[in-house]
Order: structure tokens, then C-alpha cells, then sequence
């Protein structure tokens, strides 16, 4: 494998470790309601924090602030990446049959069976009547099945579709994406500058009608309308790159990218301050005395997202080209750690509810336990017929040469 595509198989297994930590601490966040609303009474808050433990820590809103900013952006770009190979490899049908099955498939099972199995002990914690029979009562009389975080799946199918569509009958904007990543490596500022810049045309208009943290569910549908765009810029500048190719572009191991990391990691770092302080300033009631303050934030927000994405890739690219065998594991097994990770997390939290511990404490038991158990319920599923689904494709990585 290639420097590029082992900090690419490190940077996966690191981003699911991320992932799991962020929902797993989402239960002690000082800034939440003291006391969970009703199971059935709207806006339906659990949605986002199915559960609300009495111990709280704000260090951990400052690192679900942090992450909230580019995570899921940064996991669009990533799975962007081989897409173009791919469609060249399979061609557009035969891949759109294996994106379904590998994306349309866990989604249904994961929203009708797991996300009901990870909802139930969020309906217990205020319910009269805690027996099945009850809860399932009040879940099929819900005006949406709740999707938790399965809800990147069904985007995912969604612009691999728009990307078959656009191998089939226009290609030429992806040829144009893959040359703009031609000159990535040498000069990461220009491409860093575009995308920023085509970021904010498509983010702040929408940001004028919808918050951050805005969400539309329709059946088991769920998307945030301020972001769905904005992360399909993040999935076609991916594509792009993967287009042009891993080592030759932005991810090219002896780019500019990896080489420059800490300045990335301070253009990040300023962007979130950017974006965090009129944001909570806006919060505490001072927009009408500070006009201005949302076009700020919503700037800082483009500017945060691509800037720590772009650091979290360089960090990658300078300290992490080398097999680290742990990542490697968890690389193979991210999509299924995922698919699994949050029936575990929100059961670990409603089970730590009546213990006497401190938050970080409850958060760092909540994280690890979730981390294992689903890691080992993903290696088991990954050695049955089915486990082809959601099992690693590490053959991508090997051609990203």
C-alpha cells in the first residue's frame, strides 16, 4: 500500500473512534435540560440526546462543539474518495446494485430493527407503563421513525447516485473536479481557498432560513437543512480527488497537505473561534445589539469545516503513513462499528444513569465499553454470509497506489 493510503486506512479507523466518543458523551453536556421532556411530547429532544445524565461536564460541549463543525462533512469527503474508481471498475449499474446493498440494505434494518432496540431504554426513563408491549405503543404512534445517526446512509446512496449519473452521461464536471485536485499537492492554499469559497455560497443562504442544528424528518428520512448541500460539496470534492488520483492530488504523501499540518490545524482552530463566540453570543440574546453576528458565525462555520478537515488530513499524512495495527482493525470494521455503535452507547448511558460517578468518569466507561462491544458484534457479523455487506473493501485502498 501506498504512504497515501495507509494514513487513509489510519485516518478511517481513527474518524469511527470520534464518532463513537462523540455520542457517547452526549448524555453529560452541561448545556442540556436538567430533566428529560416526555417520550412523546415534541420537539422530540431526544432525537439528538436520547439520554440526559444528572452529571454534567462542559469541556464536553466545547468537543461535541469541536466536531459538530466538520465531522460529517469530512466522512462525506472520505467516502467520496474511491467512488470514480470504483464506477470506472464496475460500471454504473452494477455499482449503484452495490451501493444499495451496502448502504440501502443496513439502512432499512438498521432503522426499522436496531434504532427501535436503541430507543427503548430513552422511552423508559419517563414511562409509566416501561414494558415492550408499552413502548412499542408510543414508537409506532411517533410522526417519524427515528433514524439516529443511520441517517448518513440514505444521503450517501443518494450522491452515489447523482455521481453514477454523472459517469453515464456527463463526466466532464468530475474531470474538472479531478484537475482542480491536480494542483492540490503542490499549492493546498488555492484548493483550500475554492472550497471554502464554494462552501459559503451554498452554506450561507440556507444558514439565513435554517440553524446548524435544524433537522427534517419525513418517514425515516432525516436531514439537516442547512448542511445537505453543503455536505454534498464535501462528497464531490472527494470524488474529485479520488478522480485524479490518491498519491498524485491533496492527499499525495509528499504533498504540501501534510507538510504544512500545524498551519492547517491553526486555520481550523481559528475558524471555530469564529464561528463559537458570535454563536454564543447569539444565544445569550445579543444579535439585535451586534447586527452581523449570524453571517459571522455561518462564515466561521465554512471556515472551521474545511480547516479542520484539512488538518485532520494533513496530521494524517505527516505522523500516520506507517501500518498502525489497531487502526488497521478498526478500519476494516468502521462501517460496521457504525451501523451498531449507538445501541450500545445509549443503553451503556441509560444503565449508568443511577451510579455515583463523575461524568468524565460514566463518559470514558460509556465510550470504551461501546467501542469494544460493538468492534466485536461488527467482527462477528463480518464472518457470516451477510458480513460481505459492511465488511471493509480493502482492495480500494491497495489500488490507491
Amino acid at each position: 500500500m501506498s504512504k497515501s493510503s495507509l494514513a487513509l486506512t489510519n485516518l478511517r479507523g481513527f474518524t469511527i473512534l470520534i464518532v463513537v466518543a462523540f455520542h457517547a458523551v452526549l448524555a453529560y453536556l452541561g448545556s442540556q435540560p436538567a430533566s428529560p421532556a416526555p417520550f412523546d411530547s415534541p420537539p422530540y429532544h431526544w432525537k439528538a440526546f436520547p439520554i440526559l445524565d444528572p452529571e454534567r461536564w462542559f469541556g464536553f460541549d466545547l468537543f461535541c462543539a469541536s466536531q459538530y463543525v466538520y465531522l460529517m462533512h469530512f466522512m462525506f469527503f472520505l467516502s467520496g474518495l474511491f467512488v470514480w474508481g470504483s464506477l470506472q471498475r464496475k460500471g454504473p449499474k452494477r455499482f449503484l446494485y452495490d451501493r444499495l446493498l451496502r448502504l440501502g440494505l443496513p439502512f432499512v434494518i438498521g432503522v426499522y430493527v436496531l434504532m427501535a432496540l436503541a430507543h427503548y431504554p430513552v422511552y423508559c426513563v419517563t414511562a409509566i407503563d416501561p414494558s415492550w408491549k408499552a413502548f412499542w405503543g408510543h414508537w409506532i404512534a411517533l410522526p417519524f421513525w427515528p433514524s439516529g445517526p443511520l441517517w448518513f446512509l440514505w444521503q450517501l446512496v443518494a450522491v452515489n447516485a447523482i455521481a453514477a449519473l454523472l459517469f453515464q452521461f456527463a463526466p466532464r464536471p468530475v474531470e474538472f473536479l479531478a484537475r482542480l485536485s491536480s494542483s492540490a499537492g503542490a499549492h493546498p492554499a488555492r484548493y483550500f481557498a475554492g472550497l471554502v469559497a464554494v462552501s459559503a455560497l451554498v452554506y450561507v443562504p440556507f444558514a439565513w432560513a435554517f440553524r446548524p442544528w435544524d433537522w427534517l424528518q419525513i418517514g425515516p428520512f432525516a436531514l439537516q437543512p442547512a448542511f445537505t448541500l453543503h455536505y454534498a460539496i464535501y462528497f464531490f470534492a472527494g470524488l474529485g480527488v479520488g478522480a485524479y488520483g490518491i498519491e498524485r492530488g491533496l492527499l499525495g504523501s509528499e504533498g504540501m497537505l501534510g507538510q504544512r499540518w500545524a498551519i492547517w490545524a491553526a486555520t481550523g482552530f481559528g475558524g471555530f473561534l469564529l464561528w463559537i463566540i458570535p454563536s454564543a453570543l447569539i444565544v445569550h440574546g445579543w444579535a439585535t445589539t451586534l447586527p452581523g453576528l449570524d453571517t459571522i458565525a455561518d462564515l466561521g462555520l465554512v471556515l472551521a469545516c474545511a480547516g479542520m478537515s484539512f488538518a485532520l488530513a494533513a496530521v494524517f499524512l505527516r505522523f500516520a503513513t506507517q501500518q498502525w495495527p489497531v487502526f488497521t482493525g478498526l478500519s476494516d470494521h468502521a462501517y460496521g462499528i457504525y451501523l451498531v455503535h449507538y445501541v450500545f452507547v445509549v443503553w451503556l448511558q441509560y444503565l449508568l444513569l443511577g451510579v455515583a460517578l463523575f461524568a468524565v468518569g460514566k463518559a470514558a466507561i460509556v465510550f470504551g465499553a461501546s467501542l469494544l462491544l460493538s468492534w466485536l458484534a461488527a467482527a462477528a457479523v463480518s464472518r457470516l454470509p451477510i458480513g460481505r455487506v459492511i465488511g471493509a473493501d480493502r482492495r480500494v485502498l491497495v489500488r490507491a497506489r
